[in-house]
């Protein structure tokens, strides 16, 4: 949809020369001549800029600039006037004016200012989504389970520190999530956060992507670029797979750490940067640094502190509240509400061997072909059914008198409990059935662990 910019001037022939231009470029057009009427036309049509008269009749521009600011503080206004001072343009752009203009006004630069202006507003609008976007994503991580609550209250407490980070775990267990999340509740969250698969590029472009380039400095370099670290400054910078770096890039990503300091690529000047390194892997970087492939002194660099998240399978706890957040996050688009009992038993019981990235994937295919409003367990893969059920591993002699079932269900729990050490999670995973199972189990045979 095209823009909508509001013209206010009590001028009638001015009001019809920019309504015309304007909508010659494109625009669509609402007039006011009086300020009280412009007001209304921004609390009712929301235009996406308006050209406001300094002086009116009824309505000083000034006062009508303050009441719009109010209605909608990011509205682009363009002063006009034919009395201008560089005290009342200074007023103006105290107050909230984009930009000022004198009468006489060239028509061209006039359009050129209006598209500036929109296309700065359209820029401002997309980074607050997208900052909205990724708060709401990333700044609270699923889990209630006690080792991702370890997890939480270690991120908090690290993230006022400038030191670096070192994530650890297994493809799909949520790497770049706890980045986001370190960076969030740091100082520097209103800074950028700059991500980085070091694994996707080849080392030369890899080092441009880092560090920027110079004009001319190999071929197709047309223009100077910035590099990664030039756009994080301030912030921080996630270098994902951090173990699929070469070896000369290491040293040198080694001498940014150690002094803050690095060149563009064919660049000569010496530029240095405030930024916070958080790097991922899902590597054992000692074997990768015993098989000569990464560098040690690296390593205790990035490894300041250390963020292991578990696999999915070791915190199957969290695997109900991963699954209804991400039909939170599906189901409004496909009318899905709830997952069934059987459903959610599936689910629990598989190992997912590509952690929350596969859940979450399941989750949106069974949103994608359920016809009601339930995810049912023929909504799932096949593979989820195929999932052997842990055993336990216990065997129970059977007593000439008999026992009853009730009386196995609690020999049983009783062993595998103690076989866990008390651990409640290990202990439902070796009997084969969830750990709310377990406790309804626990409660119903008044089975008390200490």
């Amino acid at each position: 949809m095209a823009p909508k910019i509001l013209i206010v001037d009590d001028e009638e022939h001015m009001c019809w020369a920019l309504d015309r231009a304007m909508r010659q470029e494109g625009y669509q057009t609402l007039v006011a001549y009086r300020g009280q009427q412009g007001l209304g036309l921004i609390r009712e049509e929301s235009p996406s800029l308006v050209i406001l008269d300094l002086r009116m009749p009824d309505m000083d521009g000034m006062e009508v600039l303050k009441e719009a600011k109010a209605i909608n503080p990011k509205l682009p206004v363009i002063m006009l006037t034919a009395h201008g001072t560089i005290e009342t343009a200074i007023e103006a752009m105290k107050m909230g004016a984009t930009d000022y203009i004198t009468k006489p006004f060239d028509l061209d630069e006039l359009k050129l200012v209006i598209k500036q202006n929109l296309l700065l507003s359209q820029l401002e609008t997309e980074v607050t989504f997208l900052r909205s976007e990724l708060t709401s994503k990333y700044d609270n991580i699923v889990g209630q389970s006690r080792i991702m609550q370890e997890i939480i209250a270690l991120i908090e407490r690290v993230a006022h520190s400038n030191a670096s980070v070192l994530i650890t775990g297994e493809s799909g267990t949520g790497k770049e999530v706890a980045a986001v999340a370190v960076h969030n509740n740091s100082p520097r969250h209103n800074a950028p956060f700059v991500a980085v698969n070091c694994a996707a590029l080849p080392e030369q472009l890899l080092e441009s992507e880092l560090f920027g380039h110079e004009r001319g400095a190999f071929t197709g370099a047309m223009t100077r670029k910035l590099g990664r670290f030039e756009l994080a400054d301030k912030g921080t910078i996630f270098l994902d797979e951090i173990a699929e770096m070469p070896l000369n890039m290491q040293a040198k990503l080694l001498r940014v750490l150690q002094e803050k300091t690095f060149e563009r690529v064919g660049g000569t000047e010496t530029l240095s940067v405030d930024v916070r390194l958080i790097a991922a892997t899902n590597r054992q970087l000692n074997e990768a640094i015993t098989k000569g492939e990464f560098r040690e002194d690296l390593f205790y660099r990035l490894n300041v502190i250390h963020i292991h998240l578990p696999p999915l399978r070791e915190r199957k706890e969290d695997i109900p509240l991963l699954a209804k957040h991400f039909l939170n996050k599906y189901g409004i688009t496909y009318q899905v509400e709830n997952i069934s009992v059987q459903a959610m038993e599936l689910l629990c019981n598989y190992n997912w061997p590509g952690n929350i990235r596969e859940l979450q994937n399941v989750i949106e295919r069974a949103a994608i072909i359920c016809h009601g409003t339930t995810i049912n367990p023929e909504h799932l893969p096949r593979e989820l059914y195929a999932s052997p059920q842990p055993s336990s591993g216990l065997l129970l002699e059977i007593p000439e008198h008999g026992i009853s079932l009730e009386e196995v269900e609690k020999e049983l729990i009783l062993k595998a409990l103690k076989k866990s050490d008390g651990n409640q999670t290990k202990a439902a995973q070796l009997l084969g059935i969830t750990r709310s199972a377990l406790l309804y189990r626990s409660q119903k045979y008044g089975v008390t662990w200490n």
